[in-house]
């Protein structure tokens, strides 16, 4: 009997460990990409058929498709190439950079013949995209196994890029067709608890021109070029090591690129120089402004309301994703060489200047940007690591404290510009705290350097 019970026990587990061997296109991690690419096709498409809905205008996947063989717009198509080419030995670099440059000159040369129309001035760019889908190619036709497998993540990470960067633009026109009323009357209540900094930063901006408005024109302009050096020097072993790091800077990009403009649906707000100011085109948005006050007077206090505003202007402030993004830049350059930290911190402080002095953003925008990018981080870095306890705690606080700030900002914006000496220093301390848990984690998440094992002393002879 007791034979019999161990033979069915031996077969029962025989047969529960030929079901664990699946298949490669059965593990939790293929079926988690192919999750995730059906999630993006299946959001590419619906923002297609949303921007054509509420706007009447071509979608991200029109836009990007028709570059193929019309101009680019502004666009970061050789940032995106430069991504993919982390996955490439340099002389294959060297060629795709070639082979690039040389489609470019021939549109540019075709243009220039029959005088075709370049939107904003923007030539090049052609080139980097067929060399991106010509690696794809190369991919399915002349690679197998690993190589394919590598060589494919390089061209789906220049894609993502080159995507992400249309679906942004569908997605601000799409809130500034579907939100006609933003809430700026209450956020700029609320930034009185901070001392309404934009007003000030725009003044001290005002003062120093033309040298600091220029500089912090190019760093704000410039965001992405950060984040390419940043996430190239954090890709660079791919092509030796033949595998992606774990986590980088361009997911947590992506991510926040995604998520974001989510958020502007929920808190639509145009910022100070638009609703308090004369837009980013002289004189032509006072129509829409509650008042000309941006950046000379703060905004007097009193009873807030939704305000009507254009159907152009994107309701892009809340939170700001530039601060977002900068934080991103900061965070993951801290395990650089010494100037990529400097550069980091550079371009941080630098983007906090230009968002507010330029009137883009309100502080309080800034502060649900740090916290918004903070909460992000710490979900993707949990989800590498293994989600316990602690990466649960850290996201459900950071999601917490940013509802609350947002809520703060609706409903209780009266009584944080009454009260700007209680509710500042809440508003500070609670960022503070986030940044505070974040750090905290995050360094026991770090490995440990193993010390070695020191021998014993020997006595000493006699």
């Amino acid at each position: 009997m007791a034979k019999k019970l161990i033979s069915i026990f031996r077969q029962l587990f025989s047969r529960i460990n030929r079901k664990s061997e699946l298949p490669a296109w059965r593990k939790p991690r293929a079926i988690l990409w192919a999750v995730s690419g059906g999630a993006a096709v299946v959001l590419l498409i619906s923002l297609e058929i949303a921007a054509r809905h509420y706007t009447g205008q071509p979608g991200p996947i029109t836009n990007q498709a028709r570059e193929v063989i019309f101009a680019p717009k502004s666009g970061p198509l050789y940032a995106g190439m430069a991504l993919m080419m982390v996955v490439l030995t340099w002389r294959q670099r060297f060629i795709a950079a070639g082979v690039a440059i040389g489609i470019d000159v021939v549109f540019v040369l075709v243009r220039w013949a029959v005088d075709a129309e370049v939107p904003d001035g923007h030539y090049f760019g052609n080139g980097a995209l067929w060399v991106i889908l010509g690696c794809a190619v190369i991919a399915v036709t002349r690679r197998t196994g690993p190589e394919r497998v590598l060589l494919l993540k390089g061209v789906g990470l220049g894609l993502l890029l080159v995507a992400g960067r249309k679906t942004g633009d569908t997605w601000l026109l799409i809130t500034s067709k579907t939100r006609p009323e933003v809430l700026d009357p209450y956020v700029a209540l609320a930034d009185h608890a901070l001392g309404s900094p934009s007003w000030l930063a725009g003044r001290l901006l005002k003062a120093t021109n033309p040298i600091g408005s220029h500089l912090l024109h190019v760093v704000y302009a410039q965001l992405a070029v950060a984040a390419i050096v940043v996430a190239v020097y954090q890709l660079r072993n791919v092509a030796t090591e033949r595998r992606f790091p774990r986590h980088h800077l361009v997911r947590t990009f992506l991510v926040i690129g995604l998520l974001g403009p989510a958020i502007y649906m929920i808190f639509p707000v145009v910022g100070p120089i638009f609703a308090y100011g004369p837009g980013t085109s002289g004189t032509g948005g006072v129509q829409w402004a509650v008042a000309n006050l941006w950046p000379n007077t703060p905004p007097p206090i009193h009873a807030a309301h939704p305000v009507l505003y254009d159907g152009i202007t994107p309701r892009n402030c809340m939170p700001s994703l530039h601060t977002a993004w900068a934080t991103a830049i900061f965070i993951h350059s801290r395990k650089g060489p010494r100037i990529l930290r400097y550069a980091g911190s550079f371009w941080l402080i630098a983007t906090l200047s230009a968002t507010l002095g330029f009137g883009y953003h309100y502080g309080v925008d800034l502060v649900a940007g740090v916290v918004f990018a903070l909460t992000i981080e710490a979900a993707l870095r949990s989800l590498d690591r293994g989600w316990d306890r602690q990466g649960i705690q850290l996201v459900t606080y950071g999601t917490a404290v940013f509802a609350v700030l947002l809520l703060s900002y609706r409903y209780l914006s009266m009584e944080m510009a009454t009260y700007p000496w209680v509710f500042g220093p809440l508003v500070i301390l609670a960022m503070t705290s986030v940044i505070y848990a974040y750090v905290r984690n995050t360094k026991r998440w770090e490995p440990k350097p193993s010390t070695a094992q020191q021998p014993e002393p020997q006595p000493a002879l006699a």
